[in-house]
């Protein structure tokens, strides 16, 4: 047992590809897993965001890889997994972060505009873990989405995000229900108020908002980028090789009470921006 919680992060020789990974939660994921010794791929939409997270990931890991790619298209999703697939030799870890959010409610918002959410979180981690199945390495992969808080407590002005992330968690336990067989373990992290990300940029947008939301978590503080991926260093592990279908929520007790209190205390502040523009 000791030796195996020595080596239980060292990812050397294992390959993590993370969709979205070229910012916020999900760059600190890619990060958290190259600095533990394995060849990282990341991809997104922008080039200049592709090029700056495989600068930093080369710095700390073996390999990086990057690549641009569209999770709502998936031909391309396809591609590229194929790609990092074929540079590396194996897909070990398989990451699913790609988002999108705005705060409006049902009313303010248009019917294009919910979907390019849902499209973004729930057809974008299908089609990433669609495509990635045949990739991962079995028996032992591991298949990680990054869900919300909004996917288990109702939020004002969060209708999309809401029914996007709470099908994204019952797809995370439908296939590993499905896919268990093969030795793939498919979990889910609901990451809390996370500061410094573009999510949280939208939901606090003042700095009363954020000292509003750090009261609003049990814990009294909002977390950083390093709380998720330790949560997805144990869930890529061999630690976590007996967990599948799991919704871990790393919140700092948020979803308990505090979220959508929070949420309800900010509608007027988004009121008040929506009339600015």
């Amino acid at each position: 047992m000791a030796h195996d919680l020595a080596d239980a992060f060292d990812f050397a020789n294992r390959a993590v590809f993370v969709a979205g990974g070229t910012s916020g939660i999900n760059l600190g994921i890619a990060e958290a897993f190259a600095c533990c010794g394995a060849r990282v791929a990341v991809v997104s939409r922008h080039q200049a965001r592709v090029d700056g997270a495989v600068a930093r990931l080369e710095n700390c890991g073996p390999e990086a890889a990057g690549f641009v790619a569209d999770v709502r298209d998936y031909a391309a999703v396809e591609a590229t997994l194929a790609a990092a697939h074929d540079r590396f030799g194996t897909l070990d870890v398989l990451v699913s972060g790609a988002a999108g959010n705005f705060p409006a409610s049902a009313l303010g918002m248009s019917p294009n505009a919910f979907k390019a959410v849902v499209d973004i979180d729930l057809l974008g981690t299908f089609n990433v873990l669609r495509a990635g199945h045949r990739f991962l390495k079995r028996p032992g992969a591991s298949v990680i989405n990054i869900s919300a808080p909004q996917s288990i407590q109702p939020m004002l002005m969060q209708a999309h995000v809401c029914a996007a992330k709470a099908g994204v968690d019952m797809l995370t336990r439908t296939l590993a229900l499905e896919w268990g067989r093969d030795g793939i373990r498919v979990n889910a992290i609901i990451p809390g108020p996370i500061d410094g990300t573009e999510g949280m940029a939208r939901l606090a947008p003042t700095q009363e908002a954020k000292r509003a939301c750090a009261e609003s978590v049990p814990l009294g503080r909002m977390g950083v980028p390093a709380d998720i991926a330790k949560a997805a260093l144990f869930l890529g592990s061999d630690l976590a090789s007996f967990i599948t279908g799991a919704i871990i929520p790393v919140d700092g007790g948020w979803v308990l009470s505090g979220a959508a209190t929070y949420m309800a205390s900010v509608v007027p502040e988004f009121a008040r921006m929506a009339r600015k523009d």
